[in-house]
């Protein structure tokens, strides 16, 4: 590999939106729009489940965990996509193209084992509520919300880890608003079959994990809810678990369409309206989705609010 090969590897160009500069003062209004409602709404669960004792349950614990991630997520991406909106360049180092995946990708895997948790929880809160502080005991809790997060890491590392056996030789245009691993395979002139394989192994090893979980166990509630004899307690039930199953299905179908779908090396066009959707449109739907149905959170925050004003 030439010397000038060697320089492209250091830089590129986010082309993200610039295809429609018309609307560049509209879509940053709506994406720092999305971003601060997202960077309050789960900051402020965050801070709410901290600061109120009677959060400190598991349930709560993993959803204030699951805001923490979505929080993450969007930071990873969403500052340098605002600033590109109005930028000249729309440069992005290696490293720093690097560093920005392996916070998303952190954010992200430690989201669908935080689901998993979640969904276990609800399983044995609903099926099995006699047994519940046994089952879901707080030495389990920690473990699992550990396991999140050391989950969280170790994917990223491997990515990024491949990642250095490339050389970016041709084009150094990221057809994206942020770094990923696909648009950059894009622009590899080494052969990237291990780092696809990687790609496709590990993901779709903890997408297929997690989303095991979650079907089982919402398969157990569905068979106990629809066994209650309330009425009452049977849509109160189901009201909560549709939400949440939603947000989980749009959720893993966006990664999954993503990272694991056949040929989508090859399908650029359509990463852009996907990645929208798990780095964007999640993490801001999540603290309604969890807390604005939730009674208690909603007391807790009346509580606060009086508190305060």
């Amino acid at each position: 590999m030439t010397e000038d090969n060697h320089s492209l590897t250091t830089e590129f160009i986010l082309i993200g939106f610039s295809n429609h500069p018309e609307l560049r003062t509209i879509l940053f209004l709506v994406f720092l729009t999305i971003y601060l409602i997202t960077m309050v709404g789960n900051l402020g669960l965050v801070a709410l489940i901290c600061t109120e004792h009677r959060l400190h349950t598991p349930m709560y614990i993993f959803l204030g965990n699951l805001a923490l991630m979505d929080s993450c997520c969007s930071s990873a991406i969403t500052p340098k996509m605002l600033q590109n909106f109005f930028s000249k360049d729309r440069i992005i180092s290696l490293y720093e193209c690097m560093a920005q995946f392996y916070f998303l990708c952190f954010a992200e895997t430690a989201d669908c084992f935080l689901l998993a948790a979640m969904a276990y929880d609800r399983y044995v809160a609903i099926c099995n509520p006699l047994q519940y502080h046994t089952w879901m005991s707080k030495k389990l809790c920690l473990q699992m919300t550990t396991g999140a997060y050391i989950a969280g890491n170790v994917h990223p590392m491997i990515h990024t880890g491949f990642l250095f056996r490339l050389a970016f030789c041709r084009f150094n245009q990221i057809n994206h608003f942020f770094c990923d691993l696909i648009p950059l395979f894009r622009l590899s002139c080494v052969d990237t079959y291990i780092n696809e394989l990687m790609l496709f192994t590990f993901a779709g090893s903890v997408s297929i994990f997690t989303i095991t979980v979650v079907i089982i166990s919402y398969l157990f509630i569905l068979f106990t809810i629809f066994t209650m004899k309330s009425n009452k307690g049977r849509g109160k039930a189901l009201s909560t678990c549709a939400s949440h199953f939603l947000s989980v299905s749009i959720f893993y179908g966006s990664l999954l369409f993503m990272y694991v779908r056949p040929n989508s090396r090859n399908e650029g066009d359509k990463d852009i309206p996907v990645a929208i959707f798990y780095t964007l449109v999640i993490p801001l739907l999540n603290p309604f989705i969890y807390s604005l149905r939730n009674k208690e959170v909603i007391n807790v925050t009346k509580k606060f609010m009086k508190k305060i004003s």
